[in-house]
């Protein structure tokens, strides 16, 4: 639940900023599109780089070795 979760939040994120580029920084289409491509090419980076993180944490790929004597 909390992977959906905090993936509709970065969707979220993702749109406003997109919105807020698109209202303040008004220079020309081809600028407005390098500027939309590098908001929308951050959003899914970083949640990339979270949902990598977090799955990671779910289901280790290393298993700890316990010693019996210890």
């Amino acid at each position: 639940m909390a992977f959906w979760v905090t993936t509709l939040i970065f969707i979220l994120v993702g749109i406003l900023a997109s919105l807020v580029v698109r209202l303040c920084c008004n220079k020309g289409p081809s600028v407005n599109l390098l500027h939309l491509t590098l908001v929308i090419t951050a959003t899914i980076c970083c949640w990339m780089m979270w949902a990598i993180v977090y799955l990671a944490q779910l289901k280790p790929l290393i298993v700890p070795i316990l010693n019996e004597g210890e």
